[in-house]
């Protein structure tokens, strides 16, 4: 939400009750989490954005799942993802925050201004490269 002398000020996004975050609470915003995949990584809103398209913008039912059905349901979403470095419980957690997110109705978890600063970046790129 904003920022005080040497805190965050974060907001839960169940209740919207505010409170101070201090640096020994370790705070990482969802915006700096990224999902690793064979050929690097793919930001967390890129991951939710496929999640919210394969389930039609409803939550998704994990604790019913077993292991290996978690993982294949995770693979028809992210066909590309690391088996080795992503563990259930990450995937678990992806599941928990799309769900959280949805019932709080965020439902849109790519911000405007980053496609527009990605887009941009990708035009700049294509000019630089038919410049050369």
């Amino acid at each position: 939400m904003s920022q005080g002398k040497n805190m965050l000020i974060v907001e839960n996004i169940a209740t919207g009750k505010r409170m101070p975050a201090y640096a020994r609470d370790k705070v990482v915003s969802l915006g700096d989490i990224s999902i690793y995949t064979n050929d690097g990584d793919v930001p967390l809103a890129d991951v939710l954005e496929k999640v919210k398209e394969a389930t039609g913008c409803q939550p998704v039912d994990v604790k019913s799942m077993k292991e290996t059905e978690l993982r294949d349901y995770f693979k028809t979403i992210l066909p590309e993802y690391d088996e080795d470095r992503v563990y259930t419980t990450d995937i678990k957690k992806l599941f928990s925050w799309y769900n959280q997110l949805v019932a709080a109705g965020v439902t849109e978890f790519k911000d405007e201004e980053i496609a527009q600063d990605e887009a941009a970046e990708q035009a700049e790129v294509s000019d630089e490269e038919q410049s050369k």
